[in-house]
Protein backbone atom coordinates (compact mmCIF):
# COMPACT_ATOMS: atom_id res chain seq x y z
CA UNK A 1 0.00 0.00 0.00
CA UNK A 2 1.41 3.39 -1.00
CA UNK A 3 0.21 6.85 0.02
CA UNK A 4 0.44 9.59 -2.56
CA UNK A 5 -0.47 13.25 -2.44
CA UNK A 6 -1.48 15.20 -5.52
CA UNK A 7 -2.84 18.72 -5.86
CA UNK A 8 -5.07 20.69 -8.17
CA UNK A 9 -5.20 24.46 -8.49
CA UNK A 10 -8.38 26.31 -9.48
CA UNK A 11 -8.03 29.85 -10.77
CA UNK A 12 -10.08 32.50 -8.99
CA UNK A 13 -11.08 34.84 -11.77
CA UNK A 14 -11.89 38.55 -11.43
CA UNK A 15 -9.95 38.79 -8.16
CA UNK A 16 -7.29 41.49 -8.13
CA UNK A 17 -6.66 43.23 -4.81
CA UNK A 18 -9.30 41.62 -2.63
CA UNK A 19 -6.81 39.17 -1.01
CA UNK A 20 -4.04 41.65 -0.21
CA UNK A 21 -5.33 42.86 3.16
CA UNK A 22 -6.05 39.28 4.34
CA UNK A 23 -2.55 38.12 3.34
CA UNK A 24 -0.95 41.16 5.01
CA UNK A 25 -2.81 40.53 8.27
CA UNK A 26 -1.97 36.84 8.20
CA UNK A 27 1.76 37.51 7.73
CA UNK A 28 1.70 40.16 10.45
CA UNK A 29 0.15 37.55 12.76
CA UNK A 30 2.92 35.08 11.87
CA UNK A 31 5.60 37.71 12.56
CA UNK A 32 3.98 38.61 15.89
CA UNK A 33 3.88 34.95 16.90
CA UNK A 34 7.54 34.41 15.95
CA UNK A 35 8.56 37.40 18.09
CA UNK A 36 6.53 36.23 21.09
CA UNK A 37 7.34 32.53 20.89
CA UNK A 38 11.06 33.26 20.59
CA UNK A 39 10.90 34.79 24.06
CA UNK A 40 9.15 31.67 25.37
CA UNK A 41 11.12 29.12 23.34
CA UNK A 42 12.82 27.59 26.39
CA UNK A 43 9.40 26.38 27.60
CA UNK A 44 7.91 25.65 24.17
CA UNK A 45 10.85 23.62 22.84
CA UNK A 46 10.47 20.83 25.42
CA UNK A 47 6.80 20.20 24.58
CA UNK A 48 5.65 17.67 21.92
CA UNK A 49 3.75 18.80 18.80
CA UNK A 50 0.11 19.25 19.81
CA UNK A 51 0.88 20.33 23.39
CA UNK A 52 3.33 22.90 22.02
CA UNK A 53 0.66 24.39 19.74
CA UNK A 54 -1.92 24.46 22.54
CA UNK A 55 0.47 26.13 24.97
CA UNK A 56 1.51 28.66 22.32
CA UNK A 57 -2.13 29.58 21.64
CA UNK A 58 -2.79 30.12 25.33
CA UNK A 59 0.08 32.62 25.43
CA UNK A 60 -1.61 34.99 22.95
CA UNK A 61 -5.35 34.23 22.81
CA UNK A 62 -7.87 34.98 25.54
CA UNK A 63 -10.85 32.73 26.31
CA UNK A 64 -13.36 32.45 29.09
CA UNK A 65 -10.92 30.34 31.12
CA UNK A 66 -7.62 31.72 29.86
CA UNK A 67 -5.92 35.06 30.47
CA UNK A 68 -3.05 35.34 27.93
CA UNK A 69 0.44 36.51 28.83
CA UNK A 70 0.55 38.57 25.61
CA UNK A 71 -2.93 40.08 25.12
CA UNK A 72 -1.91 42.36 22.23
CA UNK A 73 -2.65 39.64 19.67
CA UNK A 74 -6.42 39.75 20.18
CA UNK A 75 -6.33 43.53 19.99
CA UNK A 76 -4.28 43.71 16.80
CA UNK A 77 -6.00 40.78 15.04
CA UNK A 78 -9.55 41.12 16.23
CA UNK A 79 -12.03 38.46 15.05
CA UNK A 80 -9.41 36.52 13.08
CA UNK A 81 -10.91 33.07 12.26
CA UNK A 82 -9.75 30.53 14.83
CA UNK A 83 -8.22 28.08 12.36
CA UNK A 84 -6.40 30.86 10.53
CA UNK A 85 -4.95 31.94 13.89
CA UNK A 86 -3.82 28.37 14.56
CA UNK A 87 -2.26 28.17 11.09
CA UNK A 88 -0.25 31.30 11.87
CA UNK A 89 0.86 29.71 15.15
CA UNK A 90 1.95 26.53 13.35
CA UNK A 91 3.93 28.54 10.77
CA UNK A 92 5.65 30.49 13.54
CA UNK A 93 6.55 27.38 15.56
CA UNK A 94 7.86 25.68 12.43
CA UNK A 95 10.04 28.67 11.58
CA UNK A 96 11.46 28.80 15.12
CA UNK A 97 12.09 25.06 15.24
CA UNK A 98 14.00 25.24 11.94
CA UNK A 99 15.99 28.27 13.06
CA UNK A 100 17.07 26.77 16.38
CA UNK A 101 17.95 23.46 14.73
CA UNK A 102 20.17 25.26 12.20
CA UNK A 103 21.70 27.42 14.93
CA UNK A 104 22.55 24.38 17.05
CA UNK A 105 24.17 22.73 14.03
CA UNK A 106 26.19 25.88 13.42
CA UNK A 107 27.35 25.98 17.06
CA UNK A 108 28.45 22.36 16.91
CA UNK A 109 30.47 23.03 13.75
CA UNK A 110 28.18 21.11 11.42
CA UNK A 111 27.53 24.16 9.23
CA UNK A 112 30.11 26.53 7.78
CA UNK A 113 29.76 30.26 7.31
CA UNK A 114 28.02 32.87 9.43
CA UNK A 115 25.48 32.10 12.11
CA UNK A 116 21.89 31.71 10.82
CA UNK A 117 19.53 34.59 11.52
CA UNK A 118 15.88 34.47 12.50
CA UNK A 119 13.68 35.98 9.80
CA UNK A 120 10.61 37.41 11.48
CA UNK A 121 9.02 38.86 8.34
CA UNK A 122 7.42 36.06 6.35
CA UNK A 123 5.58 35.79 3.06
CA UNK A 124 3.21 32.86 3.46
CA UNK A 125 -0.31 32.22 2.22
CA UNK A 126 -3.26 31.36 4.46
CA UNK A 127 -5.12 28.05 4.45
CA UNK A 128 -8.93 28.13 4.43
CA UNK A 129 -10.56 25.53 6.68
CA UNK A 130 -14.00 24.15 6.00
CA UNK A 131 -16.88 25.86 7.85
CA UNK A 132 -14.39 28.23 9.50
CA UNK A 133 -13.09 30.21 6.53
CA UNK A 134 -14.15 28.14 3.51
CA UNK A 135 -17.54 26.85 2.37
CA UNK A 136 -18.69 25.26 -0.87
CA UNK A 137 -21.85 26.92 -2.16
CA UNK A 138 -24.43 25.85 -4.70
CA UNK A 139 -23.26 25.08 -8.20
CA UNK A 140 -19.76 26.37 -8.81
CA UNK A 141 -19.67 28.93 -6.00
CA UNK A 142 -17.28 28.96 -3.04
CA UNK A 143 -17.24 31.28 -0.03
CA UNK A 144 -14.02 32.50 1.60
CA UNK A 145 -13.79 34.49 4.80
CA UNK A 146 -11.61 37.51 4.02
CA UNK A 147 -10.73 40.79 5.72
CA UNK A 148 -12.66 43.36 3.66
CA UNK A 149 -14.22 46.69 4.61
CA UNK A 150 -12.53 46.61 8.01
CA UNK A 151 -13.99 43.26 9.14
CA UNK A 152 -13.92 39.52 8.42
CA UNK A 153 -16.71 38.81 5.92
CA UNK A 154 -17.73 35.94 3.66
CA UNK A 155 -16.96 36.66 0.00
CA UNK A 156 -18.46 34.63 -2.85
CA UNK A 157 -16.42 33.50 -5.88
CA UNK A 158 -17.58 31.72 -9.03
CA UNK A 159 -15.11 29.06 -10.11
CA UNK A 160 -14.79 27.34 -13.46
CA UNK A 161 -17.37 24.58 -13.92
CA UNK A 162 -14.94 21.94 -15.23
CA UNK A 163 -12.58 22.57 -12.31
CA UNK A 164 -15.36 22.08 -9.80
CA UNK A 165 -16.43 18.87 -11.56
CA UNK A 166 -12.88 17.55 -11.10
CA UNK A 167 -12.89 18.48 -7.40
CA UNK A 168 -16.25 16.81 -6.77
CA UNK A 169 -15.11 13.65 -8.55
CA UNK A 170 -12.05 13.33 -6.31
CA UNK A 171 -13.93 14.23 -3.13
CA UNK A 172 -15.97 11.03 -3.43
CA UNK A 173 -12.98 8.66 -3.54
CA UNK A 174 -10.07 10.46 -1.87
CA UNK A 175 -9.29 12.49 1.23
CA UNK A 176 -9.18 16.18 0.33
CA UNK A 177 -7.28 18.70 2.42
CA UNK A 178 -8.31 22.29 3.01
CA UNK A 179 -7.47 24.66 0.13
CA UNK A 180 -4.51 27.03 0.28
CA UNK A 181 -4.34 30.37 -1.49
CA UNK A 182 -1.50 30.89 -3.96
CA UNK A 183 -0.49 33.46 -6.56
CA UNK A 184 1.18 32.41 -9.82
CA UNK A 185 1.99 34.80 -12.68
CA UNK A 186 -0.30 37.53 -11.30
CA UNK A 187 -3.23 35.10 -11.01
CA UNK A 188 -4.88 33.78 -7.86
CA UNK A 189 -5.51 30.08 -7.29
CA UNK A 190 -7.07 27.85 -4.66
CA UNK A 191 -4.82 24.80 -4.31
CA UNK A 192 -6.58 21.59 -3.23
CA UNK A 193 -4.50 18.58 -2.13
CA UNK A 194 -5.72 14.97 -2.30
CA UNK A 195 -4.29 12.03 -0.39
CA UNK A 196 -4.67 8.75 -2.24
CA UNK A 197 -3.81 5.16 -1.35
CA UNK A 198 -2.83 2.56 -3.93
CA UNK A 199 -2.18 -1.17 -3.72
CA UNK A 200 1.16 -1.84 -5.39
CA UNK A 201 2.22 -5.08 -7.03
CA UNK A 202 3.77 -7.55 -4.56
CA UNK A 203 4.80 -10.36 -6.90
CA UNK A 204 7.98 -12.33 -6.33
CA UNK A 205 10.86 -11.20 -8.53
CA UNK A 206 10.71 -14.45 -10.52
CA UNK A 207 7.17 -13.60 -11.63
CA UNK A 208 7.77 -9.92 -12.29
CA UNK A 209 7.83 -8.14 -15.61
CA UNK A 210 9.90 -4.98 -15.39
CA UNK A 211 10.43 -1.93 -17.56
CA UNK A 212 14.11 -0.92 -17.55
CA UNK A 213 14.40 2.75 -18.54
CA UNK A 214 17.55 4.54 -19.64
CA UNK A 215 16.95 8.31 -19.63
CA UNK A 216 19.22 10.21 -21.97
CA UNK A 217 19.87 13.54 -23.64
CA UNK A 218 20.15 12.39 -27.25
CA UNK A 219 17.27 9.89 -27.00
CA UNK A 220 14.73 10.87 -24.35
CA UNK A 221 14.20 7.34 -23.04
CA UNK A 222 14.96 3.79 -24.11
CA UNK A 223 12.69 1.15 -22.54
CA UNK A 224 13.19 -2.61 -22.35
CA UNK A 225 10.56 -5.01 -20.99
CA UNK A 226 12.37 -7.86 -19.23
CA UNK A 227 11.80 -11.00 -17.17
CA UNK A 228 14.01 -12.44 -14.42
CA UNK A 229 15.45 -15.12 -16.73
CA UNK A 230 16.80 -12.40 -19.03
CA UNK A 231 14.07 -12.62 -21.67
CA UNK A 232 13.52 -9.27 -23.39
CA UNK A 233 9.84 -9.11 -24.30
CA UNK A 234 9.70 -5.69 -25.95
CA UNK A 235 11.70 -2.53 -26.58
CA UNK A 236 10.76 1.06 -27.26
CA UNK A 237 12.61 4.26 -28.15
CA UNK A 238 10.89 7.40 -26.84
CA UNK A 239 12.11 10.56 -28.53
CA UNK A 240 10.30 13.88 -29.00
CA UNK A 241 12.71 15.34 -31.53
CA UNK A 242 10.55 18.29 -32.62
CA UNK A 243 10.05 19.47 -29.01
CA UNK A 244 13.80 19.36 -28.37
CA UNK A 245 14.46 21.24 -31.61
CA UNK A 246 12.19 24.05 -30.40
CA UNK A 247 14.08 24.22 -27.09
CA UNK A 248 17.52 24.20 -28.73
CA UNK A 249 16.40 26.82 -31.27
CA UNK A 250 15.26 29.05 -28.39
CA UNK A 251 18.54 28.52 -26.51
CA UNK A 252 20.53 29.49 -29.61
CA UNK A 253 18.37 32.60 -29.97
CA UNK A 254 19.04 33.47 -26.30
CA UNK A 255 22.76 33.14 -26.95
CA UNK A 256 22.59 35.41 -29.99
CA UNK A 257 20.48 38.08 -28.23
CA UNK A 258 22.80 38.01 -25.19
CA UNK A 259 25.83 38.63 -27.39
CA UNK A 260 24.17 41.51 -29.23
CA UNK A 261 22.27 43.39 -26.50
CA UNK A 262 22.99 41.72 -23.17
CA UNK A 263 21.20 39.11 -21.03
CA UNK A 264 18.57 41.54 -19.70
CA UNK A 265 16.60 41.22 -22.97
CA UNK A 266 16.22 37.42 -22.80
CA UNK A 267 13.68 37.09 -19.97
CA UNK A 268 10.76 36.14 -22.21
CA UNK A 269 12.89 33.73 -24.21
CA UNK A 270 14.07 31.96 -21.05
CA UNK A 271 10.48 31.73 -19.84
CA UNK A 272 9.44 30.16 -23.15
CA UNK A 273 12.37 27.71 -23.08
CA UNK A 274 11.56 26.71 -19.50
CA UNK A 275 7.89 26.16 -20.37
CA UNK A 276 8.78 24.00 -23.38
CA UNK A 277 11.26 22.04 -21.28
CA UNK A 278 8.67 21.33 -18.57
CA UNK A 279 6.18 20.23 -21.21
CA UNK A 280 8.79 17.91 -22.75
CA UNK A 281 9.38 16.32 -19.33
CA UNK A 282 5.66 15.68 -18.91
CA UNK A 283 5.43 14.10 -22.37
CA UNK A 284 8.38 11.78 -21.72
CA UNK A 285 7.02 10.72 -18.32
CA UNK A 286 3.55 10.09 -19.74
CA UNK A 287 4.96 7.96 -22.57
CA UNK A 288 7.02 5.84 -20.13
CA UNK A 289 4.11 5.28 -17.74
CA UNK A 290 1.67 4.47 -20.55
CA UNK A 291 4.09 1.95 -22.06
CA UNK A 292 4.57 0.25 -18.68
CA UNK A 293 0.80 -0.10 -18.28
CA UNK A 294 0.42 -1.39 -21.84
CA UNK A 295 3.07 -4.07 -21.25
CA UNK A 296 1.54 -5.06 -17.85
CA UNK A 297 4.77 -4.32 -16.00
CA UNK A 298 5.08 -4.74 -12.23
CA UNK A 299 8.15 -2.53 -11.68
CA UNK A 300 9.73 0.41 -13.50
CA UNK A 301 13.51 0.55 -12.98
CA UNK A 302 15.47 3.80 -13.31
CA UNK A 303 19.06 4.78 -12.71
CA UNK A 304 19.82 6.90 -9.67
CA UNK A 305 21.07 9.98 -11.54
CA UNK A 306 23.05 12.62 -9.67
CA UNK A 307 24.33 15.43 -11.90
CA UNK A 308 24.78 18.02 -9.16
CA UNK A 309 27.73 20.36 -9.32
CA UNK A 310 29.20 22.44 -12.08
CA UNK A 311 28.68 21.17 -15.62
CA UNK A 312 31.56 21.05 -18.11
CA UNK A 313 31.93 20.37 -21.81
CA UNK A 314 29.99 21.22 -24.94
CA UNK A 315 26.75 19.74 -23.59
CA UNK A 316 26.67 21.55 -20.25
CA UNK A 317 23.61 23.59 -21.23
CA UNK A 318 21.70 20.46 -22.27
CA UNK A 319 22.67 18.81 -18.98
CA UNK A 320 21.45 21.88 -17.10
CA UNK A 321 18.08 21.69 -18.88
CA UNK A 322 17.78 17.92 -18.44
CA UNK A 323 14.74 17.27 -16.21
CA UNK A 324 15.61 13.68 -15.27
CA UNK A 325 14.41 13.99 -11.64
CA UNK A 326 11.13 15.65 -12.65
CA UNK A 327 10.52 12.88 -15.20
CA UNK A 328 11.10 10.18 -12.58
CA UNK A 329 8.80 11.93 -10.10
CA UNK A 330 5.96 12.21 -12.62
CA UNK A 331 6.42 8.57 -13.66
CA UNK A 332 6.30 7.56 -9.99
CA UNK A 333 3.00 9.39 -9.54
CA UNK A 334 1.44 7.82 -12.63
CA UNK A 335 2.87 4.35 -11.98
CA UNK A 336 1.58 4.16 -8.40
CA UNK A 337 -1.91 4.94 -9.66
CA UNK A 338 -1.63 1.84 -11.85
CA UNK A 339 -0.21 -0.29 -9.01
CA UNK A 340 3.32 -0.33 -10.47
CA UNK A 341 6.35 -0.07 -8.20
CA UNK A 342 9.41 2.13 -8.83
CA UNK A 343 12.98 0.99 -8.22
CA UNK A 344 16.38 2.58 -8.81
CA UNK A 345 19.84 1.12 -9.34
CA UNK A 346 23.34 2.60 -9.33
CA UNK A 347 24.10 4.31 -12.64
CA UNK A 348 27.82 3.52 -12.67
CA UNK A 349 29.00 1.77 -15.85
CA UNK A 350 25.54 0.98 -17.24
CA UNK A 351 26.43 2.74 -20.50
CA UNK A 352 30.18 2.11 -20.37
CA UNK A 353 29.92 -1.69 -20.30
CA UNK A 354 28.57 -3.76 -23.19
CA UNK A 355 25.50 -5.79 -22.33
CA UNK A 356 27.06 -8.99 -23.76
CA UNK A 357 29.91 -8.92 -21.22
CA UNK A 358 32.64 -8.07 -23.73
CA UNK A 359 33.90 -5.13 -21.67
CA UNK A 360 34.01 -1.36 -22.12
CA UNK A 361 32.58 0.21 -25.27
CA UNK A 362 33.81 2.96 -27.57
CA UNK A 363 31.16 5.59 -28.17
CA UNK A 364 30.60 8.31 -30.74
CA UNK A 365 33.69 9.84 -32.33
CA UNK A 366 35.99 7.50 -30.42
CA UNK A 367 34.46 4.62 -32.36
CA UNK A 368 34.36 6.50 -35.66
CA UNK A 369 30.66 7.45 -35.52
CA UNK A 370 29.11 10.89 -36.03
CA UNK A 371 26.53 10.26 -33.27
CA UNK A 372 26.71 9.27 -29.61
CA UNK A 373 23.76 6.95 -30.04
CA UNK A 374 25.98 4.19 -31.42
CA UNK A 375 28.88 2.38 -29.78
CA UNK A 376 31.37 -0.31 -30.72
CA UNK A 377 31.88 -3.29 -28.42
CA UNK A 378 35.32 -4.78 -27.77
CA UNK A 379 34.42 -7.72 -30.00
CA UNK A 380 33.69 -5.35 -32.91
CA UNK A 381 29.90 -5.43 -32.63
CA UNK A 382 28.05 -2.15 -33.32
CA UNK A 383 25.01 -1.50 -31.15
CA UNK A 384 22.77 1.24 -29.79
CA UNK A 385 24.45 2.48 -26.61
CA UNK A 386 21.24 3.45 -24.77
CA UNK A 387 19.58 0.11 -25.55
CA UNK A 388 22.61 -1.74 -24.19
CA UNK A 389 22.39 0.43 -21.05
CA UNK A 390 18.69 -0.40 -20.57
CA UNK A 391 19.54 -4.14 -20.66
CA UNK A 392 22.17 -3.59 -17.98
CA UNK A 393 19.74 -1.56 -15.85
CA UNK A 394 17.14 -4.34 -15.88
CA UNK A 395 19.80 -7.00 -15.23
CA UNK A 396 21.17 -5.17 -12.17
CA UNK A 397 17.71 -4.94 -10.69
CA UNK A 398 17.16 -8.70 -10.98
CA UNK A 399 20.69 -9.48 -9.71
CA UNK A 400 19.96 -7.42 -6.60
CA UNK A 401 16.62 -9.17 -6.06
CA UNK A 402 18.21 -12.61 -6.51
CA UNK A 403 20.90 -11.81 -3.94
CA UNK A 404 18.30 -10.61 -1.43
CA UNK A 405 16.16 -13.73 -1.82
CA UNK A 406 18.81 -16.43 -1.30
CA UNK A 407 21.14 -17.34 1.53
CA UNK A 408 24.69 -16.02 1.85
CA UNK A 409 26.09 -19.52 1.20
CA UNK A 410 24.17 -19.90 -2.05
CA UNK A 411 25.24 -16.44 -3.19
CA UNK A 412 28.85 -17.30 -2.35
CA UNK A 413 28.59 -20.40 -4.56
CA UNK A 414 27.22 -18.28 -7.41
CA UNK A 415 30.08 -15.76 -6.98
CA UNK A 416 32.58 -18.59 -7.35
CA UNK A 417 31.04 -19.49 -10.70
CA UNK A 418 30.33 -15.91 -11.85
CA UNK A 419 33.10 -13.68 -10.40
CA UNK A 420 31.87 -10.41 -11.95
CA UNK A 421 28.68 -10.44 -9.84
CA UNK A 422 30.81 -9.78 -6.74
CA UNK A 423 30.77 -6.05 -7.59
CA UNK A 424 27.37 -5.00 -8.88
CA UNK A 425 28.63 -1.87 -10.64
CA UNK A 426 30.43 -4.22 -13.05
CA UNK A 427 27.38 -6.45 -13.65
CA UNK A 428 25.83 -6.56 -17.11
CA UNK A 429 22.98 -8.32 -18.84
CA UNK A 430 25.35 -11.20 -19.57
CA UNK A 431 26.01 -11.54 -15.83
CA UNK A 432 22.29 -12.15 -15.21
CA UNK A 433 22.28 -14.91 -17.83
CA UNK A 434 25.28 -16.56 -16.18
CA UNK A 435 23.70 -16.34 -12.70
CA UNK A 436 20.50 -17.99 -13.97
CA UNK A 437 22.58 -20.73 -15.55
CA UNK A 438 24.62 -21.26 -12.36
CA UNK A 439 21.67 -21.20 -9.94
Amino acid sequence: MAKQTSSYGIEIRHAHKIFYRTITLFNEAVSYCIDVFEQEWADLSVLPGRLRNNHAEKLIHSTKNNLPKYPDFDVSFRKMPSYMRRTAISYALGALSSYHSNYDNWLSGGCAGNAPTLQKKRNVMPTFYKDNSYNAGEGDKVYLKLFVNGDWNWVCFNLKHTDMQYIRKHCNTEHMSCPTLEKVHHKWFLRFAFEEQYQLSNKDYSDQTILAVDLGINTDAVCSVMRSDGTVLARKFINFASDKDLIYHTLNKIKKVSQESGPHNTTKLWRYASFRNEELGRKIAGAIADYAVMQHCDVIVFEHLDTSGRKHGSKKQRLHMWRKNAIQNIVTHKAHKAGIRISRICAWNTSRLAYDGSGEVLRGKYAGFSTNRLCRFANGRIYNCDLSASYNIGARYFIREIQKSISAKMWSDIQAKVPECEKRTWCTYNTLLQINAAA
